[in-house]
């Protein structure tokens, strides 16, 4: 038999089981103490009986044996006397015959179709000997059985409709439950009520809510993702379409030569545009399904990026250099951790006038490892320091070009690693100090 997946269903199903096994049980008891007791009842009253008829006195077996042929008789009870020579000298009114030999005390003997408990007690004088059939005994031990089986079969229905009303209403908030999410629009993420749910299952809704949570904070970062990058390829695209106008209305070589720098600088724009979209796409979903973590050394990776970054850097003829590396290892996504420093020294490079200096630098300490980006450029004010942090905002007056991308990303990926962003003045090269400080 397959057994349900309901948990509903099992406890009923297991519950009524257990109640008939029991009262079947109970039954198969009550019958084998009831015959018991009979046993003992009868086999007392076959000992007194046999006592009571003992007696000193010969007796005659002639008037006894014409009673037992001429008169009906009572087969449950049989009684018999023998005389010490083996001569039977009484016998109850019963056709039932018993075997001439007696044996002293208890025995079953088979007669007549049927089992005879038989009781006998031997004097100087005379063997008495009682029998009685243990059909009568059955008989009465089952009377006695269902006396006792009468209130149980009575109170089973019951405590089984109280079994079914208790199962039923204990599992009605599992189902309130089921039907809250089944009625639910695929857009719908709210928290589904943990009210009177039981505590085998408060933690399952607890989760389910949890993961409620996060399934609509990607869909809302991916909605804002969407609507922000739409509106932010709009500008360039058209830049583009301009440009690419500008090229065929060009009369002149000298003008055309304009008109292609312009277009190709452009096309670098929404190149690079794209490109950091795509890192931020990226980012997000690795946030969300949980990117694989392992030991990354921060040093090894200052002096990788030093390394990706220093052609970009002599092309404006900036210092780039490691200023200081201690030994420091976290735990950590090796990729994001790598785009979140490239970002940090290529802000630097592209913000530094020609000649700068951008400094990187790791250090260490017991609790915690703080990676600082310095630089000689114009910096950021104070007041400006929190909201370039947001999507696509960039400084006004900021003469370099670029999308306003690359400190989102970098605090994205900060936060997934659970470190703190700062933004400050460089009080040795007088630009701007962005540190990433991460606990161990």
């Amino acid at each position: 038999m397959k057994v349900t997946h309901s948990l509903r269903g099992r406890l009923l199903w297991f519950l009524l089981a257990a109640i008939t096994l029991a009262a079947l049980a109970q039954a198969s008891i009550a019958y084998r103490t009831a015959l018991d007791d009979a046993d003992q009842i009868f086999d007392y009253h076959m000992q007194q009986m046999a006592l009571s008829l003992r007696s000193s006195t010969p007796l005659s077996n002639t008037e006894a044996n014409e009673r037992v042929e001429s008169a009906p008789g009572n087969d449950d009870l049989v009684v018999q006397m023998w005389s010490p020579d083996g001569v039977q000298v009484f016998h109850s009114v019963s056709r039932a015959r018993l075997p001439q030999r007696a044996v002293l005390g208890f025995s079953n003997v088979k007669a007549n179709g049927t089992t005879y408990r038989v009781f006998s007690i031997q004097t100087n004088n005379q063997t008495v000997q009682v029998a009685q059939d243990l059909a009568v005994r059955r008989n009465m031990a089952g009377n006695l059985a269902l006396r006792t089986l009468g209130p149980i079969a009575v109170m089973m229905p019951i405590l089984m409709l109280v079994v079914w009303w208790v199962v039923s209403g204990s599992l009605e908030p599992v189902a309130r439950v089921r039907k809250q999410v089944a009625r639910r629009q695929a857009d719908d993420l709210s928290p589904v009520s943990e009210a009177g749910l039981p505590d085998e299952v408060r933690p399952l809704v607890h989760e389910l809510n949890l993961l409620f949570g996060r399934v609509r904070t990607a869909f809302d970062a991916q909605q804002h993702f969407v609507a922000d990058a739409a509106h932010e390829l709009r500008t360039p695209l058209a830049a583009l379409r301009l440009q690419a106008q500008s090229l065929d209305r060009a009369a002149d070589p000298e003008a055309r030569k304009v008109a292609v720098s312009r277009l190709t600088a452009g096309i670098d724009r929404a190149t690079r545009l794209v490109e950091q979209l795509l890192v931020l796409a990226r980012q997000e979903a690795s946030a969300a399904t949980g990117a694989a973590r392992q030991q990354v050394d921060l040093a090894e990776l200052a002096r990788r990026t030093v390394g990706d970054l220093v052609g970009l850097a002599q092309a404006k003829d900036v210092d780039l250099g490691l200023q200081h590396a201690d030994a420091a290892t976290i735990d950590g996504q090796p990729d994001a951790l790598h785009i979140l420093l490239r970002n940090l020294v290529e802000n630097g490079v592209k913000y530094t006038p020609n000649g700068g200096t951008v400094d990187i630098a790791v250090r260490a300490d017991k609790d915690s490892v703080e990676v600082v980006v310095e630089d000689s450029g114009p910096g950021i004010p104070p007041e400006e320091r929190e909201r370039v942090f947001d999507r696509f905002y960039r400084v006004a007056g900021s003469e370099a070009a670029g999308s306003g991308l690359g400190l989102a990303i970098i605090k994205a990926i900060a936060e997934r690693h659970g470190a703190s962003l700062k933004l400050d003045k460089s009080e040795r090269l007088g630009g701007l100090a962005a540190s990433v400080r991460f606990p161990l």
